[in-house]
């Protein structure tokens, strides 16, 4: 493995949770030195198993390990002065700041940019909030469940007309501002290193949302179909975007984008070919003059119900159709695509259970796949952190007595 991207880089992480956490992680897999600060109850990410069906277990937790892989961890009480001083003392080394505090209790402490710009002018200083920095809604609480799919325009696709929207699940929205926040803070570290001069950047849950959803929340511009959601799958504007079951109850969803140049191709492969060229279908603007678009999904599903999955993956591949089967999260586990990919690692814990773990989405081919190693425990590098600040054995000490420094015991080790 040739040296890493981001070595050398040093990032302090004050956040809780997924999306500025992800973003942590992406440097850190790049080979950035990232210190996650936590309080002494430590971050509620560390709690949400029994949420997502998995036991609760401080040393075997998968969900943790994927937002803070490769991170080392200080738990610090921020309330006291020696922990603000301790804090302080981190950024006075540090290219990055990461964190999801909300604006006024940014400010309260004392932490928004304005205040830390004029002592550490290089810094670049990163946040991600619910709903944006600005605006009557900045400091409401926000999650990927309602800043992004419900304010951001998601619920309404993910449901028929009078139904109430489908199961979403934790993450999806994280990820992406995950993603969209280390892009942010890679122009400006490369901006800061070029200048000296740092940078806020700055992106939400609700923002991301929007700018995902931008192509419908544009068409909304105009009389039509993106007026009309919630819509019923088999009204929609192109009835080949659609997921299809199959003989043995399984989904196919197919992507034709462009309805007329894939339907002569379509209706050869679903065996219609009776209705290649017929101008009641044919073109999209004489289907949709027409007010044939539920038959022509209805046509599809019959034909899609009469093979199994296996026997469409093998027609569908020969006509070159863009397709997917819906899969379920454990056949994904074992997805022969992901493994090839290094989508996914296998993790073994001290407890002897072998797991299998999700990395983050980027690879770089001359640094090579980084290695994996879980997420530390609350506090668990506090010490020696301090110690490579200055500190001193006795004061490390005293602060662990005070509360100042908490250090998580390790059962494991300690008995």
């Amino acid at each position: 493995m040739s040296k890493k991207l981001l070595e050398g880089v040093k990032v302090v992480e004050l956040a809780t949770f997924i999306a500025a956490a992800g973003a942590g992680r992406f440097m850190a897999d790049c080979g950035a030195d990232v210190i996650k600060i936590e309080s002494a109850k430590g971050d509620p990410l560390r709690h949400t198993a029994p949420s997502e069906g998995r036991p609760l277990d401080m040393y075997e937790n998968t969900t943790w390990d994927l937002e803070n892989g490769n991170k080392r961890c200080i738990s610090l009480n921020m309330k006291t002065p020696e922990g603000k001083e301790a804090f302080f003392r981190l950024l006075e080394g540090a290219d990055v700041l990461i964190t999801n505090w909300r604006v006024q209790a940014l400010q309260r402490a004392g932490l928004d940019y304005e205040t830390l710009k004029v002592k550490f002018p290089k810094l670049v200083y990163a946040m991600v909030t619910g709903y944006g920095e600005y605006g009557p809604d900045k400091d409401l609480p926000g999650f990927d469940f309602t800043a992004f799919f419900a304010r951001g325009g998601y619920l309404d696709s993910l449901r028929q007309r009078g139904t109430v929207p489908f199961n979403v699940v934790p993450g999806v929205g994280d990820h992406n501002v995950a993603m969209n926040l280390a892009a942010g803070i890679l122009a400006a570290l490369y901006h800061a290193k070029m200048t000296g001069e740092g940078e806020k950047v700055e992106t939400s849950l609700f923002e991301t949302a929007v700018y995902n959803m931008g192509m419908m929340i544009q068409a909304a511009n105009y009389d039509g179909i993106a007026k009309e959601y919630p819509i019923n799958i088999r009204e929609g504007a192109n009835p080949f975007n659609s997921a299809w079951r199959t003989a043995d109850d399984r989904f196919i969803q197919t992507c034709m984008p462009d309805y007329n140049m894939y339907y002569n191709q379509f209706m050869k492969a679903i065996g219609r070919e009776d209705l290649m060229n017929n101008d009641r279908y044919f073109p999209i603007q004489n289907l949709q003059a027409n007010g044939l678009g539920t038959e022509m999904y209805d046509i599809c599903m019959e034909a899609m119900g009469k093979k199994t999955a296996d026997e469409w993956k093998v027609i569908l591949k020969e006509a070159d159709v863009a397709f997917s089967l819906a899969q379920s999260w454990s056949e994904i586990l074992e997805d022969e695509q992901a493994w090839a990919n290094d989508c996914l690692y296998r993790m073994e814990y001290d407890n002897g259970n072998i797991r299998t773990l999700v990395r983050p989405p980027v690879k770089f081919q001359e640094m090579g796949v980084p290695e994996y190693k879980g997420g530390p425990l609350i506090g668990e590098q506090g010490p020696e952190i301090l110690k490579n600040l200055g500190y001193t054995d006795e004061q490390i000490r005293e602060y662990q007595e005070k509360g100042i420094l908490f250090v998580w015991k390790d059962e494991r080790k300690d008995g």
